[in-house]
């Protein structure tokens, strides 16, 4: 048992003894990610990880990190806080991918104005989940308190994940080339970007808003729709990645098709997508039709239905197609490169 408390601190707004609680309430969320690879905290300080680099000549560390921005916002108003963890470490994770790199572990960053154990527990079962559908360990994390600065009910999350490619392994836009095909894998929703701009269009300010339902959701729930976790690709595109089958990748995120997908292209080279080809998921038609927003500001702002997308060999394209499909993703078809200065063509 911890002898550590400070009623002065306590007075100013800070729980130690909270603290220790959420450590206990989440050891058991966080065991769920060890699986075989084991995690061990020796000295409380810092995560431990075995590192196998058998069979590399030239181990490379990648690192990402990102938050969940002001999706956040809809878990306060619906005071559901289990899947926004989904979100941070899909937002990581997927961007490990893109070099060609395999995430090894995970860690979070959790600042709140006060800390509740009960929601900070959900907030880490939430990151947890993400880190088993990942297939990595969460090695370490640490809950602020922080009165004054954030409001009682609010909080901020982030997450920090590395993964490991041999520099021979690493995905090399440049070995992209015209004819190559451009394959979009589903996304499961909004994911984590442009919540900026669905909150100003639908005017989400109280949950009410968030109750709504639409036929054009087929009767769901905005909040519901609009909370849905970022989905993950590490599993499926991992088995692309060590089969080379794939050339380049994009995770499609702030910025959507225009921001994105170029930084998968080599200089020079563009993409030709229909308009048409594109499967537009309902929640995107719903904010398009609401907001009065423009086609490019849609694609330049959501991923529209493409959370992820593989550049590949012609001759590659259906066993790419197989490959995702085997693992429960939606994958198909989009456009093609060209050699063109135009980056993104939506025809």
């Amino acid at each position: 048992m911890r002898d550590s408390q400070s009623e002065s601190y306590k007075e100013a707004g800070v729980d130690i003894e909270a603290g220790y609680e959420v450590v206990a309430r989440i050891q058991k969320h966080i065991k769920n990610t060890m699986g075989q690879q084991g995690s061990f905290d020796h000295l409380g300080f810092g995560g431990l990880l075995p590192l196998n680099v058998s069979g590399m000549t030239q181990p490379l560390l990648v690192s990402a990190t990102d938050g969940v921005g002001t999706k956040l916002k809809l878990a306060f108003l619906l005071d559901r806080h289990d899947t926004v963890g989904i979100d941070c470490v899909a937002m990581c994770v997927n961007d490990v991918l893109c070099v060609g790199g395999v995430p090894i572990n995970f860690l979070d960053y959790i600042a709140c104005g006060k800390n509740k154990p009960e929601k900070i527990e959900q907030i880490v079962k939430g990151i947890t989940e993400g880190c088993v559908q990942a297939g990595i360990p969460l090695v370490g994390g640490e809950t602020a308190e922080m009165p004054g600065f954030y409001p009682e009910d609010e909080y901020d999350l982030a997450g920090f994940c590395n993964g490991i490619v041999d520099q021979s392994q690493l995905l090399d836009k440049n070995s992209v080339s015209e004819g190559d095909v451009l394959i979009g894998i589903a996304s499961s929703g909004v994911h984590s970007n442009g919540f900026s701009l669905v909150r100003k269009i639908f005017n989400i300010n109280d949950v009410e808003v968030l109750e709504d339902t639409y036929d054009a959701l087929d009767g769901h729930r905005l909040g519901d729709v609009l909370l849905t976790p970022t989905k993950i690709y590490v599993k499926p595109v991992t088995e692309l990645l060590n089969q080379k089958l794939v050339k380049s990748l994009a995770h499609i995120t702030g910025g959507g098709f225009y921001e994105n997908i170029p930084r998968s292209l080599p200089a020079g080279h563009g993409v030709v997508i229909n308009r048409s080809d594109v499967q537009v998921l309902p929640i995107f038609s719903l904010i398009q039709e609401v907001g009065q927003i423009s086609d490019r500001d849609m694609f330049n702002t959501f991923n529209m239905g493409v959370g992820m997308t593989c550049i590949v060999s012609p001759e590659n394209v259906d066993e790419v197609l197989n490959r995702l499909s085997a693992h429960g993703e939606h994958a198909y078809v989009l456009g093609h490169v060209v050699r063109s200065e135009t980056l993104v063509e939506l025809l």
